[in-house]
């Protein structure tokens, strides 16, 4: 009898996989939001550092044969999560981002359920916001950001800018030619002015969920 491909189902089937096999369905949910384009085979490999394609296509198959993951047709080429292996609601959490002095952001596995109405039709992503830098626009402590996974960025949108390569901060931003300067939303701070090449634009906020707290019914 095929198996079924209801919730139950699949996690029989995840409890039958290999380490190897659970190590590249982790990799591709923790990273499904970071792919502009489903990866391939050989992207696979090298992001996880396999040399054998022969190997990866076993594992991949596996996958496939469970039900996790789907191919695309001839004319798309990479892998993706199946659909039902996670909720459409679901986004990736990648823990917390500075809206004040950068920190590095912590990446995480956990997923999320956002609405529809906070993300956008491109893969998104979920930060918890550290800092008071951007409570002018409204983004507090403790609020999480939707982001939207990309890396290039209009004047004046919300960004999450990595630094150095080594620390992540939320900030808006302004490109020049020659300068990019990250304003934060609080009169009591300055801006963060750096040489283009020093800032790698890793997605744009397009939505803000908030918990209130000490809330009595």
């Amino acid at each position: 009898m095929r198996a079924s491909n209801s919730s139950k189902g699949l996690r029989l089937s995840e409890s039958n996989l290999t380490r190897r096999q659970r190590d590249v369905l982790a990799y591709l949910r923790k990273n499904a939001a970071r792919f502009l384009h489903p990866p391939t085979l050989d992207e696979l490999c090298t992001a996880m550092g396999l040399a054998s394609r022969g190997s990866m296509h076993k594992h991949v198959q596996a996958l496939v044969d469970a039900g996790l993951i789907e191919p695309l047709g001839q004319k798309q080429r990479g892998l993706r999560l199946a659909r039902a292996t996670a909720r459409n609601d679901d986004v990736p959490f990648y823990g917390y981002i500075a809206a004040g002095r950068p920190i590095d952001a912590v990446a995480g596995t956990d997923t999320v359920e956002v609405p529809a109405a906070l993300r956008s039709k491109r893969p998104c992503y979920v930060l918890e916001v550290r800092g008071d830098s951007m409570i002018e626009d409204g983004i507090l402590d403790g609020d999480r950001v939707v982001v939207e996974s990309r890396d290039a960025a209009r004047n004046g949108e919300v960004v999450v800018a990595l630094i150095d390569n080594r620390d992540s901060t939320l900030k808006r931003i302004e490109q020049r030619p020659g300068l990019v300067t990250l304003h934060p939303a609080n009169g009591a701070l300055p801006p963060i002015r750096l040489a283009p090449e020093r800032v790698r634009i890793q997605g744009v906020v397009v939505g803000l969920m908030r918990r209130y707290r000490g809330i009595s019914g």
